[in-house]
Protein backbone atom coordinates (compact mmCIF):
# COMPACT_ATOMS: atom_id res chain seq x y z
CA UNK A 1 0.00 0.00 0.00
CA UNK A 2 2.47 2.64 0.61
CA UNK A 3 4.59 1.41 -2.07
CA UNK A 4 1.49 1.97 -4.37
CA UNK A 5 0.94 5.34 -2.50
CA UNK A 6 5.01 6.09 -3.20
CA UNK A 7 4.94 5.40 -6.73
CA UNK A 8 1.37 7.69 -7.32
CA UNK A 9 3.67 10.58 -5.94
CA UNK A 10 6.38 9.97 -7.99
CA UNK A 11 4.23 10.17 -10.78
CA UNK A 12 2.54 13.15 -10.17
CA UNK A 13 6.00 15.00 -9.39
CA UNK A 14 7.18 13.72 -12.51
CA UNK A 15 3.86 14.83 -14.75
CA UNK A 16 4.08 18.26 -12.74
CA UNK A 17 7.99 18.67 -13.78
CA UNK A 18 7.35 17.59 -17.33
CA UNK A 19 4.11 20.09 -17.60
CA UNK A 20 5.75 23.07 -15.77
CA UNK A 21 8.89 22.83 -18.14
CA UNK A 22 6.64 22.31 -21.43
CA UNK A 23 5.22 25.54 -20.01
CA UNK A 24 8.43 27.34 -19.84
CA UNK A 25 9.52 25.68 -23.27
CA UNK A 26 6.84 26.34 -25.37
CA UNK A 27 5.64 29.75 -23.87
CA UNK A 28 9.72 31.10 -24.94
CA UNK A 29 9.77 28.94 -28.23
CA UNK A 30 6.29 28.08 -29.46
CA UNK A 31 5.33 25.28 -30.37
CA UNK A 32 6.82 24.87 -33.86
CA UNK A 33 10.68 25.89 -32.89
CA UNK A 34 10.15 23.14 -29.89
CA UNK A 35 11.77 19.55 -29.66
CA UNK A 36 10.37 16.99 -27.02
CA UNK A 37 13.97 16.46 -25.91
CA UNK A 38 13.98 20.43 -25.35
CA UNK A 39 11.23 19.74 -22.94
CA UNK A 40 13.09 16.41 -21.29
CA UNK A 41 16.53 18.46 -20.82
CA UNK A 42 14.39 21.49 -19.38
CA UNK A 43 12.76 19.28 -16.97
CA UNK A 44 15.30 16.93 -16.08
CA UNK A 45 14.27 13.61 -16.73
CA UNK A 46 14.91 11.62 -20.47
CA UNK A 47 13.31 11.63 -23.23
CA UNK A 48 11.41 7.63 -22.96
CA UNK A 49 10.08 9.08 -19.65
CA UNK A 50 8.49 12.15 -20.88
CA UNK A 51 7.17 10.06 -24.05
CA UNK A 52 5.70 7.24 -21.52
CA UNK A 53 3.55 10.15 -19.63
CA UNK A 54 3.07 12.08 -22.99
CA UNK A 55 2.59 10.01 -26.11
CA UNK A 56 3.25 13.38 -28.21
CA UNK A 57 4.58 16.89 -28.52
CA UNK A 58 0.87 17.86 -29.85
CA UNK A 59 -0.58 16.52 -26.53
CA UNK A 60 1.33 18.56 -24.56
CA UNK A 61 1.01 21.75 -26.37
CA UNK A 62 -3.00 21.56 -26.53
CA UNK A 63 -2.80 21.03 -22.38
CA UNK A 64 -0.44 24.16 -22.10
CA UNK A 65 -2.52 25.69 -24.17
CA UNK A 66 -5.41 25.21 -22.32
CA UNK A 67 -3.79 26.33 -19.25
CA UNK A 68 -2.32 29.68 -21.14
CA UNK A 69 -6.04 30.46 -22.11
CA UNK A 70 -7.20 29.73 -18.79
CA UNK A 71 -5.01 31.98 -16.97
CA UNK A 72 -5.79 34.26 -19.99
CA UNK A 73 -9.49 34.43 -19.71
CA UNK A 74 -9.87 33.69 -16.31
CA UNK A 75 -8.79 37.60 -15.78
CA UNK A 76 -11.07 39.24 -18.11
CA UNK A 77 -14.59 37.27 -18.19
CA UNK A 78 -15.77 37.54 -14.61
CA UNK A 79 -14.64 41.32 -14.69
CA UNK A 80 -16.77 41.91 -18.36
CA UNK A 81 -20.06 39.78 -16.77
CA UNK A 82 -19.93 41.39 -13.33
CA UNK A 83 -23.48 43.11 -13.07
CA UNK A 84 -22.54 44.94 -9.98
CA UNK A 85 -19.27 46.96 -11.68
CA UNK A 86 -19.95 49.77 -13.79
CA UNK A 87 -18.56 50.59 -16.57
CA UNK A 88 -15.66 52.87 -15.69
CA UNK A 89 -14.82 50.28 -12.73
CA UNK A 90 -14.89 47.47 -14.89
CA UNK A 91 -11.74 49.16 -17.29
CA UNK A 92 -10.06 49.96 -14.27
CA UNK A 93 -10.29 46.79 -12.74
CA UNK A 94 -9.63 44.69 -16.50
CA UNK A 95 -6.62 47.10 -17.12
CA UNK A 96 -5.14 46.54 -13.29
CA UNK A 97 -5.78 42.90 -13.14
CA UNK A 98 -4.68 42.25 -16.90
CA UNK A 99 -1.40 43.97 -16.26
CA UNK A 100 -0.88 42.12 -13.44
CA UNK A 101 -0.97 38.68 -14.94
CA UNK A 102 1.20 40.40 -17.66
CA UNK A 103 4.27 41.14 -15.34
CA UNK A 104 3.71 37.48 -13.82
CA UNK A 105 3.74 36.19 -17.28
CA UNK A 106 5.62 38.25 -19.37
CA UNK A 107 5.46 35.76 -22.46
CA UNK A 108 2.25 35.20 -22.60
CA UNK A 109 1.43 37.74 -25.02
CA UNK A 110 3.77 36.93 -27.50
CA UNK A 111 3.31 32.96 -27.38
CA UNK A 112 -0.42 33.23 -27.73
CA UNK A 113 -0.05 36.11 -30.61
CA UNK A 114 2.36 34.08 -31.95
CA UNK A 115 -0.14 30.53 -31.90
CA UNK A 116 -2.74 32.48 -33.24
CA UNK A 117 -0.97 33.37 -36.30
CA UNK A 118 0.38 30.24 -36.76
CA UNK A 119 -3.03 28.23 -35.93
CA UNK A 120 -6.05 31.38 -36.50
CA UNK A 121 -8.94 29.11 -37.39
CA UNK A 122 -8.13 26.92 -34.40
CA UNK A 123 -8.32 29.77 -32.25
CA UNK A 124 -11.21 31.24 -33.29
CA UNK A 125 -13.27 28.31 -33.06
CA UNK A 126 -11.49 27.70 -29.39
CA UNK A 127 -11.77 31.26 -28.43
CA UNK A 128 -15.03 32.06 -28.95
CA UNK A 129 -13.83 35.78 -27.94
CA UNK A 130 -16.38 37.69 -29.91
CA UNK A 131 -19.65 35.79 -28.61
CA UNK A 132 -18.46 35.90 -25.29
CA UNK A 133 -17.97 39.29 -25.76
CA UNK A 134 -21.22 40.14 -27.12
CA UNK A 135 -23.06 38.78 -24.33
CA UNK A 136 -21.37 40.77 -21.40
CA UNK A 137 -22.93 42.93 -19.53
CA UNK A 138 -19.64 45.27 -20.57
CA UNK A 139 -20.53 45.78 -24.31
CA UNK A 140 -24.20 46.33 -22.85
CA UNK A 141 -23.18 49.15 -20.89
CA UNK A 142 -21.07 50.64 -23.31
CA UNK A 143 -23.57 50.61 -25.58
CA UNK A 144 -26.20 52.37 -23.31
CA UNK A 145 -23.56 54.96 -22.66
CA UNK A 146 -21.99 55.65 -25.87
CA UNK A 147 -24.26 53.90 -28.93
CA UNK A 148 -22.25 55.76 -31.27
CA UNK A 149 -19.00 53.90 -30.23
CA UNK A 150 -18.30 50.46 -32.32
CA UNK A 151 -17.81 47.81 -29.30
CA UNK A 152 -15.15 46.10 -31.10
CA UNK A 153 -13.06 49.41 -31.84
CA UNK A 154 -13.05 49.83 -28.24
CA UNK A 155 -12.35 46.67 -26.80
CA UNK A 156 -9.80 46.71 -29.27
CA UNK A 157 -8.18 50.23 -27.62
CA UNK A 158 -8.25 49.23 -24.66
CA UNK A 159 -6.33 45.40 -24.87
CA UNK A 160 -3.80 47.30 -27.41
CA UNK A 161 -2.80 49.86 -25.08
CA UNK A 162 -2.57 47.49 -22.02
CA UNK A 163 -1.11 44.59 -24.17
CA UNK A 164 1.45 46.38 -26.70
CA UNK A 165 4.10 47.36 -24.06
CA UNK A 166 4.78 43.98 -22.88
CA UNK A 167 4.96 42.87 -26.78
CA UNK A 168 8.14 45.95 -27.58
CA UNK A 169 8.99 45.58 -23.61
CA UNK A 170 12.69 45.06 -24.92
CA UNK A 171 12.91 48.17 -27.67
CA UNK A 172 10.30 50.80 -25.02
CA UNK A 173 12.50 50.04 -21.92
CA UNK A 174 16.04 50.10 -20.04
CA UNK A 175 15.66 47.54 -17.87
CA UNK A 176 13.20 45.49 -15.88
CA UNK A 177 13.05 47.62 -13.29
CA UNK A 178 11.54 50.52 -15.72
CA UNK A 179 9.74 48.64 -16.84
CA UNK A 180 7.58 47.64 -13.97
CA UNK A 181 7.63 50.92 -12.48
CA UNK A 182 6.33 52.47 -15.88
CA UNK A 183 3.27 49.56 -15.74
CA UNK A 184 2.18 50.67 -12.61
CA UNK A 185 2.11 54.24 -13.60
CA UNK A 186 0.18 52.51 -17.08
CA UNK A 187 -2.73 51.43 -14.71
CA UNK A 188 -3.96 54.29 -14.19
CA UNK A 189 -3.07 56.02 -16.99
CA UNK A 190 -4.96 53.76 -19.32
CA UNK A 191 -8.60 54.29 -16.96
CA UNK A 192 -8.46 57.84 -17.34
CA UNK A 193 -7.42 57.44 -21.37
CA UNK A 194 -10.49 55.03 -21.31
CA UNK A 195 -12.81 57.21 -19.76
CA UNK A 196 -12.00 60.55 -22.00
CA UNK A 197 -12.39 58.30 -25.30
CA UNK A 198 -16.41 57.83 -23.61
CA UNK A 199 -16.51 61.51 -23.12
CA UNK A 200 -15.28 62.66 -26.48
Amino acid sequence: MAKNKEAKNLDTSTEEKIIQAASKVFTQKGYVATRTRDIAEESGINLALLNYYFRSKEKLFQLIMAEKLQLLFSVILPIVNNDDLTLEEKMETLVENYINLLVDNPDLPLFVLGEIKANPEGFKERLQVRKLLQNSSFIRQLRERRPDVEPLQFITSLLGMTLFPFIAKQILFADEKTFKIQMEKRKALIGRWAKMMLET
